[in-house]
């Protein structure tokens, strides 16, 4: 996707923040499409990451990480959809909150679990960065507020 006029264009060292967006957009559209996992990465590496696609041309993206994310998630699901569901509001279950929202908090909570060489503020500030590019209104907060729960519970401060 191309950055819009008011927005600065993304450098080459944020290929992770665009293999984070091509892996939310690719893990939503498993999501709707019921699209397999070697499928959807395949697509992206072939005809995505880099490319132009309907005049549209998507930043160059770290295809090892959108990889890694992609397959991640869905590899560990059954760990990361439990986890996301602890942290929605009682009455909210997973299924309830929005495709995209469901696809970006995914993403995020395999990052906080699996990356501990990623720091925290860089993983939950490029997801929220993430739901802003879709959203206006309450979602990308949701985001910030439940991968900042998952966070505080996964990546336990060292003792001092």
């Amino acid at each position: 996707m191309t950055t819009e006029s008011n927005k600065p264009p993304v450098k080459t060292a944020n290929q992770r923040g665009a293999a984070r967006l091509a892996a939310v957009q690719a893990l939503y559209q498993m999501d709707m499409a019921g699209s397999g996992v070697l499928e959807v990465v395949a697509e992206y590496e072939e005809h995505r990451l880099g490319q132009e696609v309907d005049g549209e041309t998507y930043l160059k993206a770290d295809a090892s990480w959108f990889r890694s994310i992609v397959a991640g998630v869905v590899r560990d699901q059954t760990k990361i959809d439990p986890l996301i569901r602890q942290h929605l509001q009682d009455d909210w279950s997973l299924t309830r909150v929005d495709s995209t929202v469901r696809a970006i908090l995914r993403a995020g909570t395999f990052e906080l679990l699996e990356r501990k060489d990623v720091p925290v503020a860089v993983i939950v500030t490029e997801y929220v960065e993430i739901a802003h590019a879709f959203f206006q209104e309450d979602e990308p907060k949701l985001v910030n507020a439940v991968l900042d729960k998952i966070a505080k519970q996964v990546r336990v401060p060292a003792a001092k």
